[in-house]
């Protein structure tokens, strides 16, 4: 069965035994793109496709922290943030440290920004556009 007929979320574990076997051994990206690239590249995109996720992982970029302090930052639900750090963690977006009684939260995966600066630029780029046809109108 391929990981995309499975449908299951595709864990750290996975993308780094893929990426021991393949990408580190060849570090050209290989085209056409083989299925299993395919589907992590497709899972990475899932999971920076919710919106909570994307500002867990902002607000994890001033620097690390808990549960509770990420729940008071944000204004979510201590369910609804530690529900979404479970999947950033299972991408390997986020790593997870024990302090006392609490779970600390970082970056893990700092290239994640990257791709999200990438995509803020894209935007920019089409506001400017379409700020462009508004005026020639």
């Amino acid at each position: 069965m391929s990981l995309a007929a499975s449908h299951e979320l595709v864990n750290y574990t996975t993308v780094e035994l893929w990426y021991d076997a393949v990408v580190s051994k060849n570090p050209a990206v290989p085209h056409p793109l083989p299925e299993p690239l395919i589907e992590l590249v497709a899972q990475r995109f899932r999971v920076l496709g919710e919106p909570m996720r994307i500002k867990l992982l902002d607000r994890l970029r001033e620097g690390d922290a808990t549960v509770g302090e990420l729940q008071e930052a944000l204004g979510a639900s201590q369910q609804n943030v530690s529900k979404h750090l479970g999947i950033l963690h299972s991408a390997g977006m986020v790593s997870r440290s024990k302090d006392g009684t609490h779970s600390r939260y970082a970056i893990a995966d700092h290239a994640v920004f990257e791709l999200c600066d990438q995509v803020c630029g894209g935007v920019r780029r089409q506001l400017q556009d379409l700020e462009a046809i508004l005026q020639a109108t």
